[in-house]
């Protein structure tokens, strides 16, 4: 299809647009379900010490109880937008979370610790099914500030369950146990995923019926299996760097490879006139998706490592509770909840001047708790707490905006695929932050104090948001 015939087309989409009555009950039963999916990526971190005493077994085990759901996770989210696009992204969401929740049961029921590692990979799996039908219905569903507001409510979802994980977590173990508590954080996704499914059956509109699912569902099988091994050559060695193992780096040596096949298989795959896995025409053709593509992936490298290296900090260094320590970064949550939909709203009207503003404000708070960190720990409730508060501020606003205006000019045809490749990067970003500031904060601890440690990984994350900040002013001045 050349660009006139794509551009033809997406006119004639946005002109055949009726909006559907029931897409804001739509889009929250989506979110329920998306919420589940990204809570689970930093809920069990708080419940590893219970899962290691219960099960008897070593830290490198433990840590693919934590990794395995990251990395299936990562390597699964483009081929499950892309099969969303042209098989309905009820459908996928239905078999999505029938996995999830059987996944969930598993480890939640496991055994021994080999059980509940295989469990988390099909759980992780599953999950990169489910979460790009989110943004795929969001670009199907809604168009102009709506779907801003949208992209806010799903914005604000990814904030929250970001935050809330360690503290959901820990206030589960405190209430039934060190023991077996750890047990409830999957257990609980059975009955709220099988309550989703009920209502994802009798809700979400499927989109089988689109032209382009219509003409050829053929999924591109050579091109996931090359995007899958690429990311898997960032994700497994970043994965293991956290766990303290440096020999996987070598592996970081078959990306370039690796992306560039998928690349030109790619290409190839378009002028064959088949169906790609995922259009890389989108990177040069439509400038505003790479750059927000770069933001978010940065944007994830300087956030996510930052409840990470707190949590390690807080529980370690500080001698905190598990509940305790996900309390005092409870109000980034907050901040985020309060910014995330007005940031949703407002893109519409400033464009990716948002971004900026929201920048700047989480990297003062980020640079507040990084001066703040070193106060003795009776003094950490009244001092990192309003500091992380204004960094959620500003957290929330630069998730929302960012997918907003990344897949604006995307057809909503290739919402899935597009918005999973995001996600695709947002997860690699997490994965390289967390291996990156915990390195940074195991280092200094080595030769310095905890307190010091712990400022300068935040330091650290200060400098990825600053390169952050660049890319977003880079897309403002292009117009993107």
């Amino acid at each position: 299809m050349t660009r006139s015939e794509e551009t033809d087309a997406a006119s004639a989409e946005a002109s055949a647009y009726e909006p559907d009555p029931r897409r804001w009950r739509v889009l929250a039963v989506s979110l329920v379900v998306g919420f589940m999916s990204l809570l689970d990526v930093t809920i069990v971190n708080v419940a590893v010490p219970s899962i290691r005493s219960s099960l008897d077994t070593s830290a490198a085990t433990i840590q693919w109880v934590v990794s395995g759901y990251a990395l299936a996770f990562g390597m699964t989210l483009v081929a499950g937008g892309r099969l969303g696009d042209a098989h309905g992204r009820r459908r996928l969401m239905t078999i999505g979370l029938v996995g999830f929740v059987v996944s969930s049961a598993a480890v939640g029921l496991a055994p021994n610790a080999a059980a509940i590692v295989l469990a988390r990979l099909v759980q992780g799996a599953s999950a990169g099914l489910l979460t790009p039908q989110n943004s795929g219905l969001i670009q199907q569903l809604f168009r102009g500030e709506e779907r801003g507001r949208a992209f806010g409510m799903f914005g604000f979802t990814v904030a929250v369950a970001s935050a809330t994980g360690p503290l959901i977590g820990g206030a589960l173990i405190g209430l039934l146990g060190e023991e077996d508590g750890w047990r409830s954080l999957f257990l609980v996704n059975v009955p709220i995923g099988l309550v989703a499914l009920v209502l994802i059956r009798r809700m979400v509109p499927d989109n089988d019926a689109g032209a382009e699912a219509e003409k050829d569902p053929r999924v591109d099988l050579v091109g996931a299996v090359l995007l899958g091994l690429a990311v898997l050559a960032v994700l497994f060695p970043l994965i293991s760097l956290e766990g303290g193992a440096g020999l996987p780096l070598v592996l970081l040596a078959a990306f370039p490879p690796l992306a560039w096949a998928f690349a030109r298989w790619e290409r190839r795959t378009v002028r064959l006139d088949r169906p790609p896995l995922l259009d890389v025409s989108l990177l040069s053709g439509l400038p505003g998706y790479a750059n927000g593509l770069l933001v978010g992936t940065l944007y994830f490298t300087g956030f996510t490592g930052i409840f990470l290296v707190l949590s390690v900090h807080l529980q370690e260094g500080e001698e905190f509770a598990p509940l305790h320590a996900a309390l005092l970064m409870t109000p980034f949550a907050v901040g985020a909840a309060t910014t995330s939909p007005l940031a949703g709203r407002l893109v519409g009207r400033i464009g990716r001047r948002v971004t900026l503003l929201a920048l700047s404000v989480m990297m003062t708070g980020t640079a507040l708790a990084a001066w703040l960190v070193t106060q003795p720990s009776d003094r950490l409730w009244w001092t990192l707490a309003p500091a992380m508060f204004l960094a959620g501020v500003g957290g929330g606003g630069v998730i929302s905006p960012n997918f907003t205006l990344t897949l604006a000019d995307v057809p909503p045809r290739m919402g899935g695929a597009a918005g999973g490749a995001l996600q695709t990067g947002q997860r690699i970003g997490s994965a390289l932050g967390a291996a990156l500031l915990m390195t940074v904060y195991q280092a200094v601890d080595a030769v310095a104090s905890a307190p010091v440690a712990a400022r300068s990984a935040l330091v650290a994350a200060l400098a990825v948001l600053s390169v952050a900040l660049a890319a977003a002013v880079r897309s403002w001045r292009l117009g993107d």
